[in-house]
């Protein structure tokens, strides 16, 4: 205790931080690296709440634009982030969700039954970590006619009120940010690694449409599968001689909604991906293992009962029955 006071280590020294300066502070916490990958993840943060409203059937178009400027704009045909008073903020909901950590409305299964990205941390971390942010939002939950809501943050602060900006009549959300150069070591996003996110988004999510537009070389892009899983099969199949049509199944169990499709090619190699609520697990993980175990125990259970092995001791191993397999497993 002596040498604490002696060392000058006091209760002053204990740093309090508020609102979004702890983000500002250790943003590698929330978003990995401040690097390539931490910039891309600041658009999957607001992409992934349209992506939210999209899986609870409330939104069936994105679009997110590379302006020339540096700033990234992403939008949205949902619901709207709501904008009326929050009952304990005293304050209009979209600046809560805007500012505080951990305010959304994803935390319950009553607003979104399945929800991916920082649960209440994403969009708020992605407005701290940006030079500034506009958010617009079209809104019926005032005015049953719709109106159009507005409010600017200049690293993470609101500088104005939630302003009534005019008359709205299909309801979603815009948002515009642009990432501080201060924090990350690079601000300049690639066209390349955004088109790639946006096509998997579709692919996993089949009927939605995402519309890629760089505004730096007037490239545009539209992804939009009919065919989901399957189509992604195909895509991920495309220069290989497939062996038949991409076998495809989905059920559900206790609220857990799983979705296979895969299809073998003439090749030697096995590719997997696997994800839950649209993120992709790297590293695998049950409903992955529990792909490849079921498929060498199906396979298996078929060559016996249908004498296709010479010797009914034999049984396929895991890299037997995963050889030239291209397969996606998507848990909800």
């Amino acid at each position: 205790m002596a040498d604490a006071v002696e060392n000058g280590y006091t209760a002053d020294d204990i740093q309090v931080l508020k609102g979004l300066e702890a983000v500002q502070k250790r943003p590698a916490m929330y978003i990995g690296d401040t690097g390539v990958n931490g910039l891309h993840h600041l658009i999957w943060e607001v992409v992934d709440n349209s992506i939210d409203e999209a899986m609870g059937g409330h939104c069936d178009r994105i679009e997110v634009f590379l302006n020339e400027n540096g700033s990234v704009t992403v939008t949205d045909n949902g619901r709207g982030i709501p904008v009326d008073q929050h009952p304990e903020e005293n304050r209009s909901a979209l600046e809560v969700v805007m500012t505080v950590l951990h305010a959304g409305g994803k935390f319950d299964k009553k607003n979104y039954a399945v929800s991916g990205g920082l649960h209440g941390v994403g969009v708020s971390v992605m407005n701290g970590l940006s030079k500034w942010c506009e958010v617009e939002v079209c809104s019926k939950l005032i005015d049953p006619e719709g109106r159009v809501y507005s409010q600017r943050y200049e690293r993470g602060v609101p500088v104005t009120e939630v302003e009534d900006i005019g008359a709205g009549s299909n309801t979603g959300t815009k948002t515009t940010f642009k990432p501080d150069d201060e924090i990350f070591e690079t601000v300049e996003y690639s066209q390349e690694i955004v088109a790639h996110r946006l096509r998997e988004l579709a692919f996993l999510n089949r009927g939605l449409t995402i519309a890629l537009k760089d505004l730096r070389d007037d490239y545009e892009e539209i992804f939009h599968y009919d065919g989901g899983l399957q189509a992604f099969v195909e895509y991920m199949d495309e220069g290989r001689s497939a062996l038949h049509e991409p076998v495809h199944f989905e059920g559900e169990r206790d609220g857990v909604v799983t979705e296979v499709a895969f299809q073998y090619n003439d090749s030697y190699q096995q590719n997997i991906l696997s994800y839950v609520n649209n993120i992709h697990t790297l590293e695998g993980g049950t409903h992955e293992t529990g792909f490849r175990t079921a498929l060498t125990r199906t396979l298996n259970t078929y060559g016996n009962k249908n004498n296709v092995f010479k010797n009914e001791k034999f049984a396929l191993s895991g890299e037997d029955t995963r050889e030239g397999l291209t397969a996606v497993v998507s848990v909800k």
